[in-house]
């Protein structure tokens, strides 16, 4: 959209002088505006318009008018195309037209005129130059450049292009009605219906807040010669200024380079998101220049020779988002100066053209762009001077000023500069904005309009000099009429025979009883104008001396009143005494002088009554203006009609009143009797009264029907348009633009001029404190203006707030606004039952223009937005009273909200919380940026103690940084201050959304979001290079944990999630965790060195341990304490810290253990050190299992769990090894002990036939052989019980018991078999000798001792007595354990074989040992010797192979069992010897019952046959009192030798079970070296050794103790 500025100078007519009385009219795209009228035949106007423009093909049509006295007549006509007109930004000379008579329509469109007349007219015309451009439509030509630029190659015309195709335009920032609406819609986040919702793609765009951008060149402007020397001029100026100048440019705004009209991407400015517009003014051309100054160029382009492409380039700033502004520094801004490649003119003072590289290119600039150009650059220059010599402590964006400098809504500090604002700043930076919205709503038109000012200041000395609140009340009396009357007031008759009504004393008006309330004309007046009329020259003459009268005593009573008028409009005293006389006069000639056109259209009505049988009604309307009465045509049927009728009335008096009446067309009966009566036959739905002295210009207005009596149902409203032309003031402003120009003035007077900025809130109470706007005095000259002039309260109050929003920000301000906009909301909004107009119908109707409050309201709103965006700068928390003023801000924008949903009825307006929340997130956003990037600084003001410490730090050093962790710890601490004071100043006041918006919560969410980006970041970066220590890391991790447990933890987008923070320090974690376990290793051997020095002291009379336990554990302790610490939520993460620091625990306890036993040894002859050691590690244990607790137990991460349980049996054995150690090392002194024991035992005598009586005797016994074992026992046990732990204890109780149950088997029950078999070896052979009487002394000496049964007895005994004493009634090892002990089992079973008969220990010997040759394999069986078995034995070193055939026969009789055997062979005899060798085979039955039968039988011996052949056989016989499995065959094969004992070559057994069921086989049988057997079996064998008196006993053990000779060749 464009801006089209027109200035009507001046006309030449053709005629006499007095003929004319001219006004112009402009019209374009349906809008119409008209010049004053002017007298003479060369009238002068000198009066400026402005458009708006959306389209380009059409054209403006100037018309010039002569006045007359009913009818004007048209002079003539000019039609200017809007293609012609060119664009600057200064007012021209203008230009001559000749006014033509007739015009040249072409579909319905006027597009010319013709037939010229004599008159002429000078116009200006120009269009205004863009200000800036949206980014979409940016991107859009950027599009459009590059697909023309790529058509360079081809043969196309640019030029021919451009004129074919008019250009598009956008909206201009500009308006008629609001000359400098600046704040950008697309900043809003919701347009409103003003707006057009969905643009076209950008060529007709109509924008609110775009600028203009592209234009032609048209031809007419070349003509004018002006082209080429503002070029060049502008250029350089350009190139001189720009590289002074500080550029701002958005992120993502595009620069182009730009030529003349090469493409429609030309002249493009890059658009500022935040800041375009800083430092606004109050004056449009301040403002316009300031905003000039804020847009930066960036362009650069060459031209090619055939001028036919055009490069240029795109510059993209970097930024880290597209709402940063980046304030560049002077280094970058040389690169971007503007590069033009142009031939120096050669005589530039001549004025002669610029000569550029081709003869017919275009130009590099339109002439457009170089004023547009060369304004910048005079900007700039001020602006620079202007912040030199200002004061540079104050930020760029702040302007100084009158009204304290007003800046851009949109603007938003720089977070990144480098001298900061304070964190949070006190009211300084308030105080010097001290307002509000934009220039574009603050520039009040009225203010600079002195025509119109000059008007209103008289209108207003008239109102109040002679105000209506306080004239002369009619001196009413009760009157009776004697003909049909009718009530002034409501036109109804005067009912009744007599005192029908009152009547007035002095001016004789007429009205019933009940209407004289409400008739508010002046008595006086009336009065004297009947009386002038009637000619009562001396009555008038006393009415108008009372009437002076009175305004004397006004002037006089009310003098502050007529100052304040005259101050607020600057006259002088002496022109205001004029114009004081003047009103004065005015008042006295009433009505007189006066006389106005009223045009009035009856155009709808909506919601009427109805009044027939069917529900609905004929309306008509009926419109009075004095005694002139006209109707309109009637609607059947409608309640909703629409007449859309005009009428036009003369009106002589303006205390008249224009009467409108809807009525219901009846036409029956009943109508025409009413008709004989009242004069009405129809029914009466409703009417509205108009003062006449309220109407003034064009208006359109609803007015709501009103009852007439109370008897009358009436609802709905009437839509009326209402234009009144007042003689003298024919082309005067509607009364509420004057109102408008009387607020907005006293507004200024009393704020900015006199109140310095600060609005001053007048001191009201009660229901309608909202209408009183101004002190005493100033509120009376608007409240008379408006009761005179019939101005609504509901205009005032949103006057009002249109002054005020131009303060929004000033102190107390948001409050008055929010109430203001709060009763605006319920005036529309609550409708009443009366009518049935909707809330946005009433509001449409509204006489202050609907697209202009709502406007006001979107711009507020935005407005709103960005200072709560920065609530921190503008709503300090160390002031009270802006913090109250915040809750009114957001108060105020929740009645924005209300107001755009129930007046506007928008479907889903931004709804206030949120709104709020996002500007709370914004602010957050912008603080957290820059605590981050001064955090040094701030955190040095407001933490640091010492001020010299401030500037130790270089620059480069204040940030993060990797070689130190300093940056962070304070940017914690600056974000929890911000979050501090978010929860405790800013959360109770912005308490409106309890619900949705706690600012203590968003804003601990957003730091922390923002927080957890750069520490992730800085963590990552940490990683690669760890030059901080592990400490520093950890105890970076603890700040991290607290901050985001005290403040983030419980947030709802965070609670019951993991977060990552621990995943950020792992690695630093486990780098302490590697570290920490060698400490723990140092520790540990420090803690034992320390120990060992000591002597293993118990730490205390209670502990049984010593201190380097304590010491490893509480240092093991500490090190799991910081971990626990750390409060790790991550699962995950405390996983593997568990897995690391299990290691850690186990390779320290096992150290420990290692060591200890190493040296254990060597303790163990001292007393009390061993059980300390012992104790030590159970100890160990103990403390193993509590820190397992402590890490988790059953919860705890298997890994880390299986490797404590591991370590826990790792312990148990080393424990159970030093007990082992420590009881081993009792066993010389045990063995003596039971030595003695032994001996004493042997001293018992007696049978084992125990009799009752002589039971004590065995009792006594007992406890004198336990009397050596006990003595020691005694002292040792006592001892342990004191210094041992009760598991230590126990596990010492069990060593001792095992080492006491074995010696007392090996010495006692069976003794050694060494030196008896010796004995038995040589008494055998000495008795086949037959040497007997010579060993006969050898044997009693040597006669091993062999238990009695009463020494059974008394053993027995003692053993239950140790095992009582091992029990200590409890506090010792349990009955159970000792009971099931193998040792005393073992010893049991040792005493219980003594008892037992040589047969029955031979039986359980045979029945027991299978595996007493080879394992008892390689025997093989075949069916007979004839058979051979398979070759191989199956066993290792056989040393021969005896075959033998046996024959199982049972007698069936006596069951007598017969064993025949035959020994067939020996084989493979393995022997060596130097003499004769002559084998032969013995063959022996083992078993019971044998004493008396033949056992042993031998074959005859064969000489030198290594395999000999025997084939005899031997017969046995077995009884029958046990079975074949109690036997077994032995077989031996010998070397006989003459004279000495014959020599064992091998030995064979064999089980007869194994052939029992076979009944008779052949055995093959491998030879071995000798007898095998198990525990049972030797001990069967030592107690047979020991009944030497028993031959068969003796035969047994000499048996199994054989084995093969020695060979004579080894």
């Amino acid at each position: 959209m464009s801006l089209l500025c027109v200035r009507v100078k001046k006309a030449k007519l053709q005629g006499p002088p007095d003929k004319f009385n001219t006004y112009v009219t402009l019209k374009v795209q349906n809008v119409k505006s008209t010049t004053v009228a002017v007298r003479g035949d060369q009238p002068c106007w000198e009066q400026d318009f402005m458009f708006e423009i959306s389209r380009l093909d059409l054209g403006l049509i100037v018309e010039v008018w002569n006045k007359g006295l009913i009818w004007d007549t048209l002079v003539g006509t000019v039609w200017i195309a809007l293609k012609a007109i060119h664009q600057s930004d200064e007012e021209g000379p203008g230009e001559w037209s000749t006014l033509e008579a007739e015009v040249v329509m072409k579909h319905d469109e006027i597009c010319g005129t013709k037939n010229p007349t004599p008159h002429k007219i000078l116009l200006d015309t120009r269009f205004e130059l863009p200000f800036d451009i949206p980014e979409e439509e940016a991107r859009y030509w950027t599009r459009k450049l590059e697909q023309i630029n790529s058509l360079g190659d081809d043969e196309y015309s640019f030029q021919e292009e451009v004129q074919k195709k008019p250009l598009p335009s956008a909206a201009s920032q500009c308006s008629f009605e609001d000359a400098d609406s600046a704040v950008d819609d697309r900043d809003s986040d919701y347009r409103s219906e003003t707006s057009n919702s969905i643009p076209p793609p950008y060529h007709t765009t109509v924008q609110p807040n775009a600028s203009v951008h592209q234009f032609t060149v048209p031809s007419r402007l070349q003509q004018q010669g002006v082209l080429r020397e503002t070029c060049a001029v502008s250029l350089q100026n350009y190139d001189l200024d720009y590289q002074e100048h500080v550029a701002i440019s958005p992120a993502g705004s595009s620069r182009y380079g730009s030529s003349c009209n090469v493409s429609q991407g030309s002249s493009h400015l890059s658009e500022l998101d935040h800041s375009h517009e800083s430092a606004h003014g109050s004056e449009q051309e301040d403002d316009h220049q300031e905003r000039v100054s804020n847009h930066s160029y960036h362009s650069s382009g060459s031209y090619q020779k055939d001028g036919q492409a055009l490069h240029r380039e795109q510059e993209e700033p970097h930024g880290r988002g597209e709402e940063e502004k980046i304030y560049e520094t002077e280094e970058k801004r040389a690169d971007h100066s503007v590069a033009l490649e142009l031939e120096k003119p050669k005589d530039v003072d001549a004025g002669a053209h610029v000569s550029y590289h081709g003869d017919n290119e275009p130009p590099p600039f339109p002439p457009a762009r170089a004023h547009w150009i060369r304004a910048i650059s005079k900007v700039r220059l001020r602006l620079q001077e202007g912040q030199d010599e200002a004061d540079p402590s104050k930020p760029p964006w702040l302007k100084g000023g009158p009204a304290g400098g007003l800046y851009g809504i949109d603007s938003m500090p720089d977070l990144r500069k480098k001298k900061p604002i304070p964190l949070v700043s006190d009211l300084s930076l308030v105080q010097s904005r001290k307002a509000g919205i934009t220039s574009a709503m603050a520039t009040r038109t009225s203010l600079k309009d002195e025509e119109l000012k000059s008007h209103v200041y008289k209108k207003t000395l008239q109102a109040l000099i002679y105000p209506i609140s306080c004239t002369t009340p009619h001196n009413f009396e009760v009157w009776t009429a004697t003909t049909p009357t009718y009530c002034y007031e409501c036109e109804g008759l005067l009912w009744g025979i007599a005192r029908q009504g009152m009547r007035c004393g002095e001016c004789g008006v007429k009205c019933h009883e009940k209407c004289q309330d409400l008739l508010n004309a002046d008595c006086l007046q009336r009065a004297a104008e009947k009386s002038s009329k009637h000619g009562a020259e001396d009555r008038t003459q006393n009415f108008i001396m009372a009437m002076k009268d009175r305004m004397k005593i006004r002037e006089r009573n009310k003098p502050e009143i007529f100052d304040l008028i005259r101050d607020v409009f600057c006259e002088s005293k002496l022109t205001h005494a004029q114009q004081m006389k003047t009103v004065k006069q005015s008042v006295l000639d009433g009505t007189s002088k006066w006389s106005a056109k009223i045009t009035i259209t009856v155009v709808c009505a909506q919601g009427l009554q109805a009044k027939d049988k069917t529900g609905s009604s004929d309306p008509y309307v009926t419109v009075q203006v004095g005694k002139t009465k006209k109707r309109t045509k009637t609607i059947f049927g409608n309640l909703n009609p629409v007449w859309e009728e005009k009428f036009y009335f003369e009106c002589h008096n303006s205390s008249d009143r224009i009467k409108v009446r809807v009525w219901d067309e009846d036409d029956d009966i009943k109508s025409r009797v009413k008709q004989r009566l009242k004069r009405e036959s129809d029914d009466f739905l409703g009417q509205t009264i108009i003062e006449v002295r309220t109407l003034s210009g064009e208006m359109d207005v609803w007015y709501n029907l009103e009852k007439r009596t109370d008897k009358s149902a009436v609802s709905g409203a009437v839509r009326l348009q209402i234009s009144v032309e007042i003689k003298g003031e024919e082309k005067v402003a509607p009364y509420h633009i004057q109102y408008t120009c009387l607020h907005e003035n006293l507004f200024h007077h009393l704020t900015d001029v006199h109140g310095n900025g600060v609005v001053k809130i007048p001191d009201a109470k009660g229901d309608d404190a909202w209408k009183v706007y101004f002190d005493e005095t100033a509120q009376e000259i608007v409240d008379e203006f408006a009761m005179r002039y019939g101005i609504e309260s509901i205009y005032q109050a949103m006057t009002h707030f249109a002054c005020l929003s131009s303060k929004y920000m000033c102190p107390g301000v948001p409050a008055v606004m929010s109430t203001l906009l709060a009763n605006i909301n319920a005036y529309y909004a609550h409708t009443t039952a009366s009518t049935n107009v909707s809330a946005s119908d009433r509001f449409a109707a509204s006489n202050f223009g609907k697209e202009r409050f709502v406007k006001l309201l979107d711009q507020l709103h935005n407005s709103l937005r960005i200072d709560l965006s920065m609530y921190r700068n503008n709503f300090p928390a160390s002031s009270r009273e802006r913090l109250q003023d915040l809750k009114s801000t957001v108060d105020l924008l929740t009645s924005i909200t209300f107001f755009r949903m129930k007046v506007q009825e928008l479907q889903s307006p931004p709804r206030a919380s949120q709104v709020v929340k996002d500007c709370v997130k914004a602010c957050l956003n912008s603080t957290y940026e820059y605590i981050f990037n001064n955090c040094h600084e701030l955190y040095s003001r407001e933490y640091q103690t010492d001020p010299n410490k401030n500037q130790d730090l270089p620059p480069e050093e204040q940030g993060p940084s990797i070689r130190n962790l300093d940056f962070w710890p304070k940017l914690i601490t600056l974000i929890v201050s911000i979050i501090e004071e978010d929860k405790n100043s800013y959360t109770p006041v912005l308490n409106q959304f309890p619900q949705e918006l706690a600012v203590g919560k968003i804003s601990a969410e957003v730091m922390w979001s923002l927080f957890a980006q750069d520490m992730k970041y800085a963590m990552e970066e940490h990683e690669k290079h760890r030059l901080c220590k592990s400490a520093d890391y950890m105890n970076l991790h603890f700040k991290v944990k607290w901050l985001y447990n005290e403040y983030v933890r419980d947030l709802p987008a965070f609670k019951g999630k993991v977060p990552e923070y621990p995943a950020w320090f792992e690695q630093f974690v486990m780098q302490w965790l590697d570290e920490n376990e060698d400490v723990s290793l140092e520790f540990l051997h420090g803690a034992l060195e320390r120990d060992k020095k000591d002597g293993f002291q118990q730490t205390s009379e209670h502990a049984l341990f010593s201190c380097s336990v304590v010491d490893v554990f509480t240092q093991l302790n500490q090190s799991f304490e910081i971990i626990k610490k750390l409060e790790c939520p991550d699962p995950v993460i405390v996983a593997h810290y568990n897995r690391r620091f299990a290691k850690t625990i186990g390779k320290v306890l096992m150290q420990y253990a290692d060591i200890l036993s190493k040296t254990f040894q060597s303790y163990c002859s001292k007393e009390k050190l061993p059980c300390i050691l012992m104790n030590n590690v159970q100890q160990l244990r103990v403390q193993l299992e509590k820190m397992f607790e402590a890490m988790g137990g059953k919860e705890l991460d298997a890994e880390a769990s299986d490797h404590l349980k591991e370590l826990q049996v790792k312990l148990n054995n080393v424990l159970d090894e030093l007990s082992a150690v420590f009881g081993n090392s009792f066993q010389t002194r045990i063995d003596e002990c039971v030595k003695q024991m032994s001996d004493i035992l042997c001293q018992v005598k007696g049978t084992g036939n125990v009799a009752a009586n002589a039971r004590n005797t065995v009792a006594q016994d007992a406890d004198n052989v336990l009397r050596p074992l006990m003595d020691f026992l005694d002292g040792n046990l006592t001892l342990f019980a004191t210094v041992c732990e009760k598991t230590v204890l126990k596990r010492v109780l069990k060593e001792l018991w095992r080492v006491v149950m074995n010696t007392m088997e090996k010495l006692i029950v069976l003794p050694p078999l060494t030196d008896h078999t010796g004995t038995q070896l040589i008494f055998s052979a000495a008795k086949e000798l037959g040497h007997l009487s010579k060993l006969k002394d050898h044997m009693v000496r040597e006669e091993t001792r062999s238990l009695t049964p009463k020494q059974c007895a008394v053993l027995d005994l003692a053993l239950d007595t140790i095992k009582q004493y091992f029990h200590a009634g409890g506090n010792g090892l349990k009955k159970t354990f000792l009971e099931k002990s193998p040792d005393l089992q073992s010893l049991r079973y040792a005493l219980s074989l003594y008892t037992q008969t040589t047969d029955t220990l031979i039986k359980t010997f045979v029945q027991t040992q299978t595996a007493q040759v080879h394992d008892g394999k390689g025997i093989r069986f075949t069916a007979n010797e004839d058979v051979l078995p398979d070759k191989g034995s199956g066993v290792d070193d056989p040393v021969g192979e005896v075959s033998i055939q046996i024959d199982l026969y049972t007698h069936p009789g006596t069951g007598e069992h017969k064993v025949t055997v035959k020994v067939v062979a020996a084989n493979d005899l393995k022997w060596q010897t130097s003499g004769m060798f002559r084998p032969f085979v013995e063959i022996t039955m083992i078993g019971p019952q044998q004493s008396d039968k033949k056992r042993k039988f031998t074959t005859k011996s064969k000489s030198n046959n290594w395999a000999p052949k025997y084939n005899e056989t031997f017969h046995f016989i077995l009884g029958n009192e046990d079975g074949p499995d109690a036997y077994e065959l032995q077989v031996c094969v010998k070397d006989y030798c003459f004279a000495r004992e014959d020599r064992v070559l091998g030995i064979a057994v064999m089980q007869l079970r194994d052939i029992a069921d076979k009944g008779s086989c052949a055995c093959w049988c491998p030879l071995g070296r000798r007898i095998h057997m198990d525990e049972t079996g030797l001990t069967i064998l030592r107690i047979l050794s020991q009944r030497t008196n028993d031959e068969v006993a003796r035969e047994f053990v000499k048996l199994k103790s054989e084995s093969r000779s020695a060979e004579e060749g080894t």
